[in-house]
């Protein structure tokens, strides 16, 4: 008996098969689609279009776009490792801490963004970063009330700071506009009459062409001096 007859070209599947449809999958696929295109190229249709299926099939695993933000901010600061408090060394610590937050932050294109739009997220890897932070804390023996306030303070200056420094690596073009506009800044500045405004006459380079770094390491310094004469840490 002859075998049967393979079926003519056109008829034959030629679509790359589906990846397995897992909440993991999905937010990778949303991060690419991130740092690709930036924060507003993020949707759920968008995503479904990558993955190859209908944006229903996402909300068996993710129940909106506002949790979605929050998965990929998680899956993304996971890298971020907090050390074991030290009673004696958690000024160093701190910084430390808020600094590879920065990093994360910043090298992740537009996570920033979703960073600063998430409002108290409340995913594991979140909450396990932020108790950690609050262990360093706890342990200088600071007050808890001033822990509190201390922490949402270090959260915003950490986003805000990360926000504005990826706007000059943005995949949207806002880079050559930022750089664009801070030259222009600069020629106004100069031209103004230093009998007039004399202080921004001569803070003109200051202001304009110090290293972000540097102005976030100096006020992360500044912070934590402030913290520490709340601490009352013995040996």
């Amino acid at each position: 008996m002859n075998a049967p007859l393979p079926p003519p070209p056109w008829r034959r599947a030629t679509r790359t098969p589906r990846r397995q449809l897992t909440t993991e999958t999905i937010v990778d696929t949303a991060l690419s689609v991130l740092s690709a295109e930036g924060p507003d190229a993020v949707t759920m249709r968008r995503i479904a279009h990558e993955l190859d299926t209908g944006p229903g099939s996402l909300y068996a695993h993710v129940q909106d776009k506002r949790e979605l933000h929050e998965l990929m901010l998680d899956a993304a600061m996971r890298v971020v490792e907090t050390p074991e408090p030290d009673p004696q060394n958690w000024r160093t610590q701190l910084k430390q801490l808020c600094l590879e937050q920065a990093r994360v932050l910043t090298e992740t294109p537009g996570i920033a963004q979703i960073a600063m739009e998430t409002l108290i997220p409340t995913t594991p890897g979140i909450l396990v970063a932020m108790d950690g932070m609050l262990g360093i804390l706890r342990c200088s023996g600071i007050p808890d009330d001033r822990i509190a306030a201390a922490g949402d303070m270090l959260a915003l200056h950490v986003t805000a700071y990360a926000y504005e420094a990826s706007l000059w690596q943005s995949p949207s073009g806002q880079s050559d506009e930022a750089h664009r506009r801070l030259g222009q800044i600069g020629d106004y500045l100069q031209s103004l009459p230093a009998d007039q405004l004399p202080n921004l006459k001569a803070m003109n380079h200051a202001m304009l062409h110090g290293t972000e770094p540097d102005h976030f390491e100096f006020a992360l310094d500044v912070f934590i001096a402030g913290l520490a004469a709340h601490a009352d840490v013995r040996p």
